[in-house]
């Protein structure tokens, strides 16, 4: 437990380099840094590092070094431009407890420019929210934690353990980046992931899964459009099937002391759809891609057996489908479900340092997203706290991130940093 004194010292270090901090972060949203294009942000990130003095490693995903590891997702775009980003501080003769502070560079998609107020990658203030693709998921968070290890640096101490900066690729999704940290060997005692929170910790998330179904019909002219089988409408009962699988499954939630009361914590969504090649021939083929929810402790494997025999049973209703069957393809997540346990030791100090940093008590909250921190806590026996600040329309249109709620959440990481790891003279 920090003394008062101290802690005041630390929050107003955090105050002092706010500025720099926000003009930092707006200044990383400018990249876009969508999947395969993460490359120059990553390039931002690891100056930002070495100008602190952290010992960079910056590194290639490769897939064949991590795909047979638990936890693996399976790839659909290519690694060439992928780099994971580690900036480590290692103290001299470690005497508090070892920390990594994980956050992603990578951003979902804008969908049309047009529909935002301003260009997404264009960053700008107002009204007190910092506006931008990635401004809230989660480059504030990201750049928080290089900010709370400054504000350290300010009144003259560094943590006096290892603690680990990892800046990942693919949290959104597949999750590979945080587990090819795994594999290269970085480990803690903790992690903290500053995911947007709303400066809520997070307990509980469910799993995700995606996969793309493929149909294939018969072309033929629209003249004699009976004689053919059409692709594209043949995959609607397709995805009612499984909308009804996914109600089953929320059925279910009873049992889960998590998600119990949450109304509807497991939620599919069609994401994208393809077909044909001309109006005026039916289509011949169909693919269209699905991300579904899936409870903690739901095996995927079993997930994934329940979902091929859905669209089988109904394929098995469609004259055509019936002799053609669809094919499934999992491409992207296969997420397990994660609730944070065993984690009592940092959960105290992190609920220490956000009663000082926003003078209340730390709020729990459940997820019906994914995050890596699955990652940390089912694979590497690492407790993995989520816990960031309150953002906007992330996946969405015109996102933003609340300024004030990032200085607070910046002043919590730098406190616990420095309970957790201890601090010596810099």
């Amino acid at each position: 437990m920090l003394d008062s004194q101290l802690s005041a010292r630390i929050r107003h270090a955090v105050d002092a380099g706010f500025d720099r901090q926000v003009e930092t972060t707006a200044e990383l949203v400018k990249y876009p840094s969508l999947r395969g294009a993460e490359a120059t942000a990553q390039d931002f990130m690891a100056r930002e590092m070495r100008a602190r003095g952290l010992t960079v490693d910056r590194w290639q995903v490769e897939i064949d070094a991590i795909k047979h590891l638990p936890g693996f997702s399976p790839v659909s775009i290519g690694y060439d431009n992928a780099f994971n980003t580690v900036g480590a501080h290692r103290a001299a003769n470690p005497k508090g407890r070892s920390l990594i502070l994980n956050g992603h560079i990578d951003v979902v998609p804008t969908g049309p420019v047009e529909m935002w107020r301003r260009p997404p990658f264009q960053p700008h203030i107002e009204g007190g929210w910092l506006y931008g693709r990635g401004g809230g998921d989660m480059k504030a968070g990201l750049v928080a934690c290089l900010a709370a290890l400054d504000a350290l640096k300010r009144i003259g101490f560094k943590p006096a353990a290892d603690v680990y900066v990892q800046s990942v690729i693919e949290e959104e999704c597949t999750g590979n980046g945080a587990l090819a940290c795994l594999a290269r060997g970085y480990r803690a005692e903790a992690a903290l992931i500053p995911e947007p929170m709303d400066e809520h910790l997070l307990r509980a998330q469910v799993g995700v899964m995606w996969f793309q179904v493929r149909l294939k019909g018969v072309p033929v002219h629209v003249a004699v459009a009976g004689s053919g089988s059409n692709a594209i409408e043949s995959a609607y009962p397709l995805m009612q099937a499984l909308h009804g699988l996914v109600e089953r499954w929320n059925a279910r939630r009873g049992a889960d002391p998590h998600f119990a009361a949450h109304h509807h914590p497991l939620n599919l969504n069609i994401g994208k759809i393809a077909g044909g090649d001309w109006a005026s021939s039916v289509p011949a083929w169909c693919d269209f891609d699905v991300r579904i929810a899936t409870l903690p402790g739901q095996d995927l494997a079993e997930a994934r057996s329940e979902i091929e025999a859905c669209v089988r049973r109904a394929a098995q209703d469609n004259p055509f489908l019936a002799n053609s069957p669809p094919e499934i393809v999992w491409n992207g997540f296969q997420a397990e479900g994660y609730v944070l346990k065993g984690a009592e030791a940092a959960e105290a100090a992190l609920d220490a340092a956000h009663r000082t940093a926003g003078g209340r008590a730390l709020e729990n909250s459940v997820s019906t997203g994914t995050t890596d921190a699955r990652f940390f806590g089912l694979y590497a026996g690492i407790p993995g706290l989520v816990y960031g600040p309150k953002s906007e329309s992330i996946h969405g249109f015109d996102e933003r991130v609340d300024l004030e709620s990032v200085r607070r959440v910046t002043q919590t990481i730098a406190l616990f940093v420095a309970d957790w790891c201890g601090l010596e003279t810099a």
